[in-house]
């Protein structure tokens, strides 16, 4: 069985179920808008260059994306989805939820990017305790951190660095998610590496929905 290799549920359901690339670079341009084609890239490990330049004109043709040209200062082309293309969004959720199973095993050859951490936060966990104070959490895995906050009731996720959080938590991609799905608690994830600064009562805030 042929394998995208990457360490992400919607990549692992379309290891099994999909087309390669195409849904992928929609996951992309739905995680980060209007994109550059380096940025592309960068969120695409293992794709060769002619094959995104073939399918980014595959999908132009089929009125997925559009391109235009960004004026200065950045100067250059930036690749979005049309209204067409983000109708595949909640397919792509669909297909991630359902891929979810399949992330309880990381090949060691498996990339990750911490980005795609976004989607999979705020549309399958929640506030376990909305009627308590919002916290912050800052998730220190992959290439770059992410800010994990609850928002009434809800998860909002974004890159970057806190500038106060309310606990600072650092290990491997599958250890990190390993804990947030529950596969393990708090005390096996310290022993796979795991570090927590702060209150780690405000990790416990970030949970699976029902």
């Amino acid at each position: 069985m042929r394998s995208y290799g990457q360490y992400c549920a919607l990549a692992k359901a379309l290891d099994v179920v999909g087309d390669r690339w195409t849904l992928l670079i929609v996951r992309e341009l739905g995680l980060r808008g209007p994109s550059r084609y380096t940025d592309l890239r960068h969120g695409l490990p293992g794709i060769a260059t002619n094959m995104l330049v073939d399918r980014l004109r595959d999908m132009e043709d089929n009125g997925l994306v559009r391109r235009e040209e960004a004026p200065p200062p950045i100067a250059t082309t930036l690749f979005s989805l049309t209204e067409r293309g983000q109708e595949l969004l909640p397919v792509l959720f669909a297909l991630g939820r359902w891929g979810a199973p399949l992330m309880g095993d990381r090949s060691p050859d498996d990339e990750f990017r911490t980005h795609w951490l976004k989607y999979p936060l705020e549309h399958l966990f929640a506030d376990a305790h909305p009627d308590q104070q919002p916290v912050t959490v800052e998730l220190r895995t992959g290439d770059q951190p992410v800010v994990v906050a609850t928002d009434d009731g809800a998860i909002r996720a974004h890159a970057g660095t806190a500038e106060h959080p309310d606990a600072v938590v650092t290990g491997a991609p599958e250890v990190v998610i390993g804990l947030l799905r529950g596969q393990f608690d708090l005390r096996a994830a310290k022993r796979l590496g795991l570090k927590v600064e702060g209150d780690a009562a405000a990790l416990a805030r970030v949970a699976p929905r029902p």
